[in-house]
């Protein structure tokens, strides 16, 4: 494997990983720090991350997604729909080795990214590209046991997008802000008469301090 991408001169300097990391990334923590050197270099160049957002990679989006570890079956088959950078199925699967991961995203460069990531590290990891709504996309992925997203759209939105890919059972994870978490209440009627049951918050990565977030989780209800 190479080394991670260098910084360009007036960048900002690629973040340290934090003493936590170590804890939640194991064996894979050299991979979660070229990860986050990407971010930081390709990733802002390409117009993927902000450059605001770089001092805060590890909080903020690596750690952040992999606290979604919490709530993912063993050897589940993981998909992460709108993947963009690959958050937070990137650091999910470098967290969770046993899960079986698929990224989906439409956005060519987006895609270059990915493929170029899961070159780099040899990883038995699926990119496809398209919509999760897509016919093709669902026949590319096969069977499914969670699906996740993060930042990708609305809550009853999502479930729309991504129905085709839940077979009974399956679960939808949504990493989620505090808004959403206030209007949830309301949208689990129409939630519900989409397909969905089991509709709740769940908060994740406590350990992880500032990291520590909230998603919603839901099942697909029986056809």
């Amino acid at each position: 494997m190479t080394g991670p991408p260098s910084a360009d001169a007036g960048a900002l300097p690629v973040p340290p990983a934090p003493a936590v990391a170590r804890s939640v990334f194991g064996d894979a923590l050299t991979d979660a720090e070229r990860y986050v050197a990407r971010l930081a270099t390709d990733g802002v160049t390409r117009g993927l991350i902000g450059p605001r957002e770089v001092p805060r990679l590890w909080e903020r989006h690596v750690l952040n997604s992999a606290a979604v570890a919490d709530v993912v079956p063993h050897r589940a088959r993981v998909v992460d729909v709108g993947s963009g950078a690959g958050l937070p199925g990137i650091p999910l699967a470098l967290a969770r080795p046993d899960i079986r991961l698929t990224l989906v995203e439409p956005m060519a460069r987006r895609v270059e990214f990915l493929e170029q990531v899961v070159g780099e590290f040899g990883a038995p990891w699926r990119v496809v590209r398209g919509r999760a709504e897509e016919r093709s996309v669902r026949s590319a992925v096969g069977p499914v046991d969670v699906v996740t997203a993060r930042a990708v759209a609305a809550l009853p939105r999502l479930v729309a997008w991504c129905r085709g890919l839940l077979r009974p059972g399956a679960q939808l994870v949504a990493l989620v802000g505090a808004r959403a978490v206030a209007e949830l209440p309301a949208l689990v009627p129409e939630l519900e008469a989409a397909g969905m049951r089991d509709i709740r918050p769940r908060a994740v990565g406590a350990e992880l301090g500032e990291a520590a977030t909230t998603v919603v989780v839901m099942t697909r209800g029986a056809r």
